[in-house]
């Protein structure tokens, strides 16, 4: 029997689960935050950022990011391949 989809469908109904949780638990610590009057501005004015600073760090962590990644899935994606192709499949 072949139950490669109802894998795939508990795994794509498990991650939805977690991603809705933390959404509504980050809206409502942003909510409580709200309350309290702390803002995106204020937090970044404690750390000494501006939100144009905190763009500019996030482009630089970006621009070396993306070429490391698209380097190292040059070699793992090949091996992956290569792997799954001549391993036996895992009994159950």
């Amino acid at each position: 029997m072949y139950t490669g989809n109802l894998i795939w469908g508990h795994f794509l109904l498990r991650f939805t689960g977690v991603v809705l949780k933390i959404l509504i638990a980050s809206l409502m610590a942003g909510a409580l935050l709200s309350f309290f009057g702390v803002t995106i501005d204020s937090l970044l004015s404690i750390i000494g950022q501006s939100p144009e600073s905190l763009a500019t760090h996030a482009k630089l962590a970006l621009d070396w990011a993306v070429p490391n990644i698209i380097l190292g899935s040059i070699f793992i994606l090949p091996t992956w391949i290569l792997v799954y192709i001549f391993l036996p499949p895992g009994g159950e």
